[in-house]
């Protein structure tokens, strides 16, 4: 994309990344970072290189040179921590594994959540439900071999033959754990539960990260920077539009900021904002919403069924304002941005789908992360002008519309 003589060129920026649950350390993002980044730009022709950046007082951050149409551009890309937060939370063993999937569960059939999500759009909850599928599949496999094991030792042992078959069926759904990297049940099914459970507030451990993470990017705010970009992927999108919207209350942001834009990559906002207890979450939508200061454009594709693809999050909860300004909400288009060879081999890896906003593409269009993150244009210079996508979802499907009256 060639840079227009009135543009505002970037020279200095400072990106917030916010993952979502994950418990992938920082260094894994940024190697991708730097793997996807170079081939995108050996795609697309232009330079992009990647180094550590050590700071003691930061040190989970990495710095991008770019250099497109003749624009060189600096960008430091800082990551916010919490993968460790994720790794304590997913250490429950097998049967508070499974008490846990039926309390989630139950929660969302009770509220009336998965009806209406269900409703908004199929795709994201058959992926939601699909740790259920696969967590009730492996027990009922289990209890069968244990069964079958109990009634052929028991011809030779008697009543011990019950405690074989007890054995073997706890030895399969361990083997079924330790394996679960290939699958992602147990993963898929504590992210879920995660965020359903904290729903009205974040736990202390990670409320007292986004403190410091917000702190951060107030402190960002008075440098000299060309943009100051948020990053929100998947649940960190929720992480971002909470510390966009208090940071708005608070006064953090001045009223005559031009350079603070979000971005939001396959959100999955809408597993939060329709569950009762999200008061919070739906003041934030709508606060942020109606912002004049911060640009938002959200991200998502039709081929990512782990995300709500093209449901404007606001509008979606039920609480758009009247005079709502964001989210722009554009599609990735992943049926045409990537190779039919690659479209296909992806088609039913809906983990590696869900990762592809942060990876290359073989024939980008209006979206390529790269340039977004690390290129010339300001994210509101880049989609001025740009309709958002003709499929974008509004409609409303949630019982709970109430929002807190923070």
């Amino acid at each position: 994309m060639e840079i227009g003589v009135t543009d505002k060129i970037v020279k200095k920026r400072q990106v917030f990344y916010l993952p979502g649950y994950d418990p992938m350390p920082p260094r894994r993002y940024r190697e991708m970072y730097r793997r996807e980044g170079q081939a995108q730009a050996k795609i697309s022709g232009y330079a992009l290189s990647l180094s550590a950046k050590p700071d003691k007082n930061r040190p989970y951050n990495w710095q991008v040179e770019t250099e497109i149409d003749g624009a060189q551009t600096q960008t430091n890309v800082e990551f916010l921590l919490w993968n460790d937060i994720v790794q304590s939370s997913m250490q429950a063993n097998i049967p508070t594994t499974f008490w846990l999937m039926f309390r989630t569960l139950w929660l969302y059939i009770h509220t009336g959540a998965l009806l209406g999500l269900i409703r908004l759009r199929p795709a994201p909850m058959i992926a939601a439900l699909y740790p259920v599928g696969i967590l009730l599949g492996q027990l009922a496999l289990a209890v069968l071999l244990g069964w079958l094991t109990a009634a052929m030792v028991g011809v030779v042992l008697g009543p011990a033959g019950w405690l074989a078959g007890i054995m073997i069926a706890y030895l399969v759904m361990t083997v079924f754990k330790k394996y679960d990297g290939r699958i992602f049940a147990y993963y898929l099914l504590h992210d879920y539960a995660y965020s359903a459970w904290n729903a009205a507030g974040y736990p202390p451990a990670l409320r007292a990260r986004l403190k410091e993470f917000k702190a951060r990017i107030s402190a960002a705010l008075d440098q000299d920077y060309d943009e100051i970009l948020i990053v929100g992927h998947s649940s960190g999108a929720h992480l971002a539009i909470e510390l966009l919207a208090e940071m708005e209350r608070d006064g953090a942001i001045k009223p005559d900021e031009t350079h603070l834009a979000l971005l939001t990559l396959g959100q999955v906002v809408p597993m939060i904002s329709y569950l009762p207890a999200a008061k919070t979450l739906r003041r934030n939508l709508h606060d942020l919403a109606q912002s004049k200061t911060v640009t938002w454009v959200d991200f998502s594709a039709p081929g990512d069924g782990a995300c709500f693809a093209l449901c404007d999050p606001v509008a979606c909860s039920g609480v758009a304002p009247e005079n709502q300004t964001g989210p722009k909400i554009l599609s990735a288009a992943f049926s045409k941005t990537l190779s039919a060879a690659q479209f296909k081999k992806q088609k039913n890896q809906f983990f590696r789908q869900h990762f592809q906003y942060l990876c290359a593409f073989d024939n980008p269009g209006i979206y390529d992360y790269f340039t977004i993150t690390a290129g010339p244009m300001r994210l509101s210079a880049r989609f001025e002008g740009k309709a958002a996508s003709p499929s974008t979802q509004t409609r409303c499907t949630s019982y709970y519309r109430d929002m807190s009256d923070v």
